[in-house]
């Protein structure tokens, strides 16, 4: 179970650092609207394990990052709207925050720049010059790079999100996605991701592709 206090509590640390002191209301109110969010029923992979996930992966690519904590608040809107069915979550979740964080003390220029980092998640693609998009995007991909157990748990997650869609349709899909991950010249950004998980979050994409390949061939 996720510990509900210190995730308001790191909210509140990343809200209180990215405005000016003093400048804005309590962040209670609104950690605790998106930690509502995120356990949402609908949810089996994207839940606070996921958020927390995230974060604790922002502090270990911290030093990579211009502005850390607009990389934290991105995070916990990145997936704050969430429906399985829907194709424009990350920008319905970037309004979310456009909405929000000007009303909780947020400066223009880094709401604009946490909306931003929230829709950079539709491709995980960040240029070579955007370092916070660096961090944000391979601390929502490391889970790429999991384990055996946890790797095979992500995806039991992902296509229980997904129980709507028939077998067939879900492994072209989801085949799909795979490809076009490794597809890229690069899954991570950061010097720590490309050590630590890129060449396992490879063997594990195209183990699992070739498991959706094999059940396919086998249906």
């Amino acid at each position: 179970m996720a510990d509900l206090d210190a995730l308001r509590l790191r909210f509140a640390r990343a809200l209180e650092a990215a405005r000016a002191p003093g400048g804005g209301p309590d962040p209670a109110p609104y950690a605790d609207n998106l930690l509502t969010r995120w356990q949402e029923p609908q949810r089996r992979y994207h839940t606070l394990a996921h958020l927390t996930a995230v974060l604790d992966r922002i502090d270990v690519l911290e030093e990579y990052a211009a502005d850390p904590d607009v990389v934290r608040l991105a995070a916990w809107f990145h997936d704050a709207v969430y429906l399985p069915e829907r194709s424009e979550n990350e920008e319905r979740s970037a309004r979310l925050a456009e909405r929000a964080l000007p009303e909780a003390g947020l400066p223009d220029a880094r709401t604009a720049e946490v909306a931003r980092l929230v829709r950079l998640t539709v491709t995980h693609d960040p240029a070579d010059d955007d370092r916070d998009g660096q961090v944000l995007c391979d601390a929502d991909l490391a889970i790429l790079a999991a384990p055996p157990s946890a790797y095979a748990a992500y995806t039991a997650e992902v296509r229980e999100e997904y129980h709507f869609v028939p077998n067939d349709a879900f492994r072209a899909g989801r085949s799909a996605v795979l490809r076009q991950l490794l597809d890229l010249p690069r899954l991570f950004h950061t010097p720590y991701g490309q050590e630590h998980w890129e060449a396992t979050a490879r063997y594990n994409l195209a183990s699992e592709l070739e498991l959706l390949s094999t059940r396919a061939d086998g249906a």
